[in-house]
């Protein structure tokens, strides 16, 4: 009997991974906004960042990851990375309000679909370091950030239920239910 292998190669598709994190940052930014906005130097531990430096690091973070990522760099492992990130910080300061945070993390991600999506399909493609020495190809590098941001918005998340809150994802299912 003869065997027969079938190799499929399949890739995600940069509009999935873009209108995906969309409506991540979107859900982030309603995160800010309905957290109490007296308390956003809440921590769930003391060695947990607060509400505020969570959604602050998701901004810079994703500012600079993406940043990096159009500007051709291709190793994110050398001891430089961090300080290199910092040139895509927001700018905004460590005791943002809540509507900036959430006005910045609504502008930047606009900012940054539009170039993305303006990348020639090549690009994509081609191979880069991550931060822990993997070789992955710069659209496996995009949803890494992305999958990044989702991490720390679910943190966000935990803290929205401690204080009370329904977060805008369980609440958008919820109003489904009801229809």
């Amino acid at each position: 009997m003869r065997q027969v292998v079938l190799c499929i190669k399949t890739m995600v598709r940069l509009e999935a991974v873009l209108h995906s994190w969309r409506t991540v940052r979107a859900d982030a930014a309603q995160a800010v906004e309905d957290f109490p906005a007296d308390q956003l130097e809440f921590r769930a531990t003391d060695d947990l960042m607060t509400f505020r430096q969570l959604a602050l690091h998701i901004l810079n973070a994703g500012n600079g990851l993406i940043g990096l990522l159009l500007d051709g760099e291709d190793n994110f492992s050398t001891p430089e990375f961090r300080e290199r990130l910092k040139q895509y910080a927001s700018g905004l300061g460590a005791q943002a309000d809540a509507g900036e945070i959430a006005a910045a993390l609504r502008s930047s991600w606009e900012q940054w679909e539009s170039k993305l999506a303006a990348v020639p399909a090549d690009f994509w493609a081609g191979m880069m370091t991550r931060m822990d020495g993997q070789q992955v190809t710069k659209l496996e590098m995009l949803q890494y950030a992305k999958e990044h941001e989702i991490t720390h918005r679910s943190q966000m998340f935990v803290y929205l239920r401690l204080k009370g809150v329904v977060p805008p994802t369980t609440r958008r299912r919820m109003a489904l239910g009801k229809k």
